[in-house]
């Protein structure tokens, strides 16, 4: 029989312990013999750059969720867990620790540095997670920074090249002068900033041409003036030369459609370069080169007299100059969008750059076919991937100068040719190794390192083993199931997809899910420099980690939320009402009722019924994914039904003489919380653990709740349902009634008298009725309308 509960639970020893035996116990440790299906998880590798924050305690939980509901559903859960260590975040994080920066020591150097600290930081996010109750295998944990992430980087690398997708080009690309490196479209991010249009004079022979820009600093970089064929003053112009400010020197006027008659003064200069437009017209036109900006952020020789300055500087000193010649003949503000650097928030600039490229641009509407082909939640999804798919306008530039990374596996030869090794030598780094088909060459080993994406996009591929056993991985694959957040579908599951297709010509993941962010309690985004941020680990030592959980079920995926602390008290009382629902049925158990009785009382028919039907809708909800419809189902049916009604309509037979009605109630009781637990699980992981353990060995089908499997313990009876649901209603305008009446809803009534329309069913069930009002008869009469009275 079960263990009497205490009268209060201790949630934070609930959890110890309770965490403790599921890792020393590896209760979910994926089992690659089992026979069961398999549902494998695309987990989130998490930036390791810091404390967890509640984005991840409440995105993480949701997913890990469905992965708790999924092992109860008959299903051998396949769930990685891996950190991104790979990239910026760890590596401004390891230098604004230690005071150190990475380009002033070697590579190798500054990676074994970053290595033992990013170390303690996954020390202390697992730590995180298992107090969250999240129920990964740790055995199938990755880095993306690990030798086996690094193979697989590479190996990819290799079949793209096998197949001319990888190219090398020297051209004008994007430069993040605050990283020092190469970026992608990807990247970027707009923002909304004010500035100045500046309008300066060329002289055009006698003439004044006046454009409009809000570049001046660029004037030295200037290789040509543009003008719209229709403008009324400036067309007559094309064909002549300007003098460019302050340098004297010639360029052509030209004409071209998209310069823009109403923005500015309707002529403009192209300089090399100053935007994606400059970079159009200076290959349509074959223009000069002039690169003026360096890689540090300084404007070089071909600057002239202002080498040496930053752009900031330079801009001054240029608009000075301007001003003190005339030529500067006024400045407007105005509020301009600009893309920014997504990760350093700097402005970037094009500069002529040789870099290793992904040609993706021809494969745009091939790519979004087989997205289709995913089951994306919410499905409007789709179209944000399809929005950025159908703008993408360049090619994927895989090249980073950066320290931490993933090596690029290549090597150039004296006459610039490509080698690449073998796959058998993967990983390799070209800094410090050769090819062994090569050892005796010169050669020169590539220092960039792959772009972040480049691996983060194989994490199906890392978890399931590609690089080991590619007959085995494409045995696994599609995953079942990708969750992640909404601003990284331009990134994360575009790359995916891509990587996916170019590889394996099928999609990585049948189903996709994304979440939206978490807001402050007023709706606005969470922040540092707000100092609005709440620290998750801070609301479970307040409360406890399941009520925290209980909290990501009140949300919806695809929608921002504001946090709401509320529904942590709320899911906390829910608990307390678990707790002493099982301690009062435990207690009147001489031993654990498993045999069916014979006959089932009205009331015990009708919650089996309402059970079934719960059961039902709640798997419907969760296998679609509706964890806050699931959750709510079976909230109301705890709460409304069992606990409101059914427990009140059974206690005079499990505190009376008659054996085979206080049976059937136990039976019935037991078997409907026995349910609840099971359906509760995924939420309330500790405590529906420690009821389960509670009961005794014989009772206990396996070691853990999380290891048992849904089973319909509710019986379909749609007659008894529609009475019982007849006879609940009747019982509430009873006990409104008594209210009204001021009769105290346990002190008896001897006799009362309805009148009502169907009074057939109301002697169907005045057994019911009776017990649960604690009245001893009722007097019927037919009648239009409700009406009680004693």
């Amino acid at each position: 029989m079960p263990k009497e509960l205490d009268k209060r639970p201790d949630y934070k020893k609930i959890e110890a312990k309770w965490q403790k035996f599921w890792r020393t116990k590896k209760i979910y440790k994926f089992n690659p013999h089992s026979r069961k299906p398999v549902f494998s998880i695309d987990t989130p590798p998490p930036y390791i750059s810091g404390r967890l924050h509640m984005g991840h305690g409440a995105s993480y939980t949701m997913f890990e969720t469905i992965a708790r509901f999924k092992r109860m559903t008959g299903h051998n859960v396949f769930f990685p867990i891996g950190f991104d260590d790979n990239g910026l975040p760890t590596e401004r994080y390891v230098e604004k620790k230690l005071g150190i920066k990475s380009t002033k020591m070697s590579r190798q150097k500054f990676i074994n540095i970053a290595l033992k600290e990013t170390e303690k930081l996954e020390k202390s996010a697992r730590e995180t997670f298992d107090r969250f109750g999240h129920s990964y295998d740790w055995d199938l944990f990755y880095s993306t920074i690990s030798p086996r992430a690094a193979k697989v980087a590479q190996k990819s690398f290799l079949d793209l090249h096998r197949k001319g997708r990888v190219y090398r080009s020297s051209e004008p690309g994007l430069y993040s002068i605050a990283g020092r490196t190469g970026i992608s479209q990807a990247d970027l991010e707009e923002k909304e900033q004010t500035t100045f249009l500046n309008y300066i004079n060329f002289k055009v022979g006698n003439s004044n041409l006046q454009i409009a820009t809000t570049r001046p600093e660029l004037i030295p970089a200037c290789v040509a003036v543009f003008v719209n064929p229709r403008h009324p003053r400036y067309g007559k112009f094309v064909g002549k030369h300007a003098t460019v400010p302050l340098t004297g020197e010639q360029v052509p006027i030209l004409a071209d459609k998209d310069v823009k008659i109403d923005f500015g003064t309707g002529a403009l200069m192209v300089c090399t370069f100053g935007d994606k437009m400059d970079v159009e017209w200076w290959k349509k036109y074959k223009l000069p080169l002039k690169v003026i900006i360096g890689r540090d952020g300084r404007l070089n020789e071909e600057a002239g007299k202002f080498a040496g300055l930053t752009l900031a500087e330079a801009r001054n000193k240029i608009l000075s100059q301007l001003d003190r010649t005339g030529l500067l003949k006024n400045r407007d503000k105005i509020k301009q969008t600009v893309q920014v650097t997504e990760r350093y928030g700097d402005k970037p600039e094009y500069l002529i750059l040789e870099q290793w490229q992904f040609k993706v641009t021809d494969l745009k509407a091939k790519l979004l076919k087989k997205a289709r082909e995913v089951n994306w939640t919410p499905k409007h999804y789709y179209n944000n991937l399809r929005n950025w798919t159908e703008n993408l306008q360049w090619d994927w530039v895989l090249s980073r100068q950066r320290h931490i990374g993933i090596p690029i596996p290549v090597w150039y030869d004296e006459q610039g040719n490509v080698i690449l090794p073998e796959e058998n030598e993967l990983p390799v780094d070209p800094t410090s190794h050769k090819p062994k088909k090569h050892k005796g060459k010169k050669l020169r080993g590539e220092k960039d390192v792959f772009d972040t994406w480049m691996t983060s996009s194989l994490t199906p591929e890392i978890a399931m083993g590609w690089a080991e056993n590619e007959k085995n991985f494409l045995k696994n694959a599609p995953m079942s199931l990708r969750p992640q957040g909404l601003d990284i579908i331009r990134t994360w599951t575009f790359y995916t997809l891509l990587k996916s297709l170019i590889h394996h010509d099928n999609v990585p993941w049948k189903d996709i899910v994304i979440n939206g962010m978490v807001l402050d309690p007023h709706g606005r985004k969470m922040s540092k420099s707000k100092g609005n941020g709440i620290d998750p680990l801070e609301q479970i030592e307040k409360y406890n980690a399941d009520a925290f959980r209980y909290y990501t079920t009140t949300t919806l995926y695809g929608e921002n939320s504001p946090y709401q602390e509320k529904e942590l008290v709320r899911g906390t009382k829910l608990m307390n009402k678990l707790w002493n629902t099982a301690r009062f049925t435990f207690m009147n158990f001489d031993k654990t009722p498993t045999r069916k009785p014979r006959t089932l009382e009205l009331e015990d028919s009708w919650i089996l019924a309402k059970l079934a039907r719960t059961q039902e809708r709640y798997l419907e909800y969760f296998n679609k994914y509706q964890i806050k419809q699931a959750r709510q189902e079976l909230e109301d049916f705890f709460l409304k039904d069992f606990c409101d009604f059914y427990l009140e309509m059974i206690k005079s037979r499990m505190y009376g003489n008659n054996k085979q009605t206080k049976y059937s109630a136990q039976w019935t009781t037991y078997r409907t919380l026995y349910a609840i637990l099971q359906m509760f699980a995924p939420i309330f992981v500790h405590l529906t653990e420690e009821l389960y353990q509670n009961l005794s060995k014989k009772e206990k089908k396996t070691n853990s709740i999380h290891l048992t499997e849904y089973k319909t313990l509710g019986i379909k009876d749609s007659k008894s349902e529609a009475l019982g649901d007849f006879a609940k209603n009747m019982i509430s305008e009873i006990r409104q009634w008594k209210q009204s009446n001021k009769i105290r809803l346990g002190d008896v009534v001897e006799q009362i008298k309805i009148e009502h329309p169907q009074t057939l069913k109301i002697k169907q069930a005045s057994d019911v009725i009776c017990r649960t009002t604690r009245v001893n008869e009722i007097l019927l009469k037919r009648g239009g309308k409700l009406k009680i009275s004693n």
